[in-house]
């Protein structure tokens, strides 16, 4: 685990995030395609972890009945998703946004049966289908 900065494209706002792990996976489902049109490219951080200046700039909208998903009120750069159910703990950074990523390794890809036919990433890695991404990341049953 590390200590990453980053911030959007704009520099309104900006994070330090520790605990940082050196693995980040990417996301194959509908939102997150139509949120950053591609896959989603993010590492999960403990939320407690992520220390934000210029968060006046932040800006959310619940995107499901369990997550919610920020961005730079200024420039509009996605900031995060997060689950926002009762004993979520992590948010999802994307990885773009770091400014320097030296070290981290492509290592899941989630909602592999979501992903579109016209592309792939090329190496092996851990995947998994939605189900089993649910399953083992998403909300628990009773809290959604």
């Amino acid at each position: 685990m590390s200590e990453r900065q980053g911030g959007c494209m704009c520099g309104a706002v900006r994070f330090t995030a520790t605990d940082v792990p050196a693995g980040f996976g990417a996301c194959h489902c509908e939102m997150c395609r139509r949120w950053t049109g591609s896959a989603m490219l993010a590492v999960s951080v403990p939320e407690a972890s992520v220390t934000w200046a210029g968060a006046a700039q932040i800006r959310t909208l619940q995107s499901s009945e369990w997550a919610e998903r920020a961005w730079c009120g200024r420039c509009g750069t996605g900031l995060y998703y997060r689950l926002t159910t009762e004993g979520a703990s992590t948010i999802e950074i994307p990885v773009g946004l770091i400014d320097d990523i030296s070290g981290m390794e492509f290592r899941r890809e989630i909602w592999i049966d979501h992903k579109p036919d016209a592309f792939a990433f090329a190496g092996e890695r851990e995947r998994l289908t939605r189900e089993e991404a649910m399953d083992r990341f998403g909300p628990a049953e009773d809290a959604i």
